[in-house]
């Protein structure tokens, strides 16, 4: 909009349509011609190069003005015009090159700072202001493993890049692939207690569009009101020999049960429950393989043979669940191979171990930390 002109002496005639437009500069009852603020407005906005495009229309719509209604500010439009039309070469070449990119990146790891979610990695615990890990965070407190905490980051991992793929498909993601890595950070499952489960921290779509991509998994309480205390790693780093090649072992066989269909009964989907027996059979068969090549010290050694022996028997059953014809044959085939698993030699050769000899509760395994086991960033 064009700034009206200011109040001044009219001489001896009224402004009208037959009044001179302009008298000469110095004239007694002369007044400068009033400012084109679309022309400064162009001029700025040029100069600063952050909406080059507004900068060029409003240049060109302040020049019309001024031929219109006799205005200044020409030097103005006209400069604002070519700092902007540069202004649009340089963003085009930016865009091109990965500059903007590298820019917005450097605003993100910026953003990425000390006492943030996006600052959290592996093997550390932290707080949030509300103690919840559901809902959307950002301010973290990092602190010390053995002091009370939230959670404890054991994985993180990247999505592709693309399109938002939306919150459901970024929570399933996260489900299968955290409960996937927990392993890796607390190999020995029955060491974790029953109210610890996986939770994870996933982009939004506002920082999607900032390059965000990681999910981040990690172990928290499920009970919204209690923390948790020590850190629950338990990996290579921090086993001997015997009870890594145990837990290598016993690795394959949680990975399968935890591939069970999502039919709660056998009549309802009997080929998938045969399919899912058949991988339980092979994991069995893997399992007593790397059971069988390891030289255990003295006092594991007998605990050991007894569980590969009860291992074997149980592949046997697993294998033909697996080519049951009928519901009541998969049932007794089914039932005699886990309780053979479940048996008290698995805990009398985690206890020659020095393992935890408490089986874990299994109960919601799978279903993430309670209805929401999700945390935005």
């Amino acid at each position: 909009m064009s700034i009206p002109p200011p109040p001044g002496p009219q001489g001896h005639y009224p402004q009208g349509p037959y009044a001179p437009q302009w008298g000469h500069p110095g004239g007694p009852y002369s007044r400068q011609a009033p400012l084109n603020g679309l022309a400064v407005a162009a001029f700025v906005l040029g100069m600063l190069c952050f909406v080059p495009a507004v900068g060029l229309v409003l240049g060109l719509v302040a020049l019309a003005g001024i031929r219109k209604r006799g205005e200044r500010g020409k030097g103005f439009a006209v400069a604002g015009c070519v700092l902007s039309a540069l202004g649009l070469v340089l963003w085009a070449l930016t865009l091109s090159t990965g500059v903007a990119a590298d820019f917005w990146g450097g605003l993100r790891d910026a953003a990425r700072g000390e006492g943030t979610a996006y600052s959290l990695r592996e093997g550390q615990c932290f707080t949030t202001p509300g103690g919840s890990l559901q809902g959307v965070t950002y301010d973290v407190d990092q602190v010390p493993c053995d002091e009370a905490h939230d959670g404890e980051v054991f994985a993180s991992f990247d999505l592709p890049d693309g399109r938002y793929p939306g919150d459901g498909e970024i929570t399933r993601a996260a489900d299968d692939r955290c409960y996937a890595l927990q392993d890796a950070y607390a190999m020995d499952r029955w060491a974790l207690p029953a109210d610890v489960d996986v939770y994870y921290l996933t982009p939004t779509a506002a920082s999607w569009r900032t390059g965000d991509r990681e999910i981040t998994c990690l172990f928290g309480n499920t009970d919204e009101q209690d923390t948790l205390t020590g850190s629950l790693r338990n990996d290579g780093a921090r086993l001997d020999p015997d009870q890594h090649t145990y837990l290598l072992a016993e690795g394959h066989l949680n990975r399968a049960m935890d591939e069970a269909p999502a039919a709660d009964t056998v009549e309802d989907d009997l080929a998938g429950y045969r399919v899912w027996a058949g991988q339980v059979s092979e994991a069995l068969r893997e399992e007593t393989a790397m059971l069988d090549r390891r030289d255990w010290s003295a006092g594991a050694r007998r605990p050991l043979a007894e569980l590969t022996g009860d291992l074997r028997a149980a592949q046997t059953e697993w294998a033909l669940a697996a080519k049951a014809a009928d519901p009541d044959a998969y049932y007794d085939h089914y039932g005699k191979g886990y309780d053979l698993i479940v048996a008290d030699s698995t805990v009398t050769a985690r206890k020659a171990l020095g393992l935890a000899t408490t089986p874990p509760d299994h109960e919601g395994d799978g279903d993430g930390g309670g209805d929401d086991p999700g945390m935005e960033v």
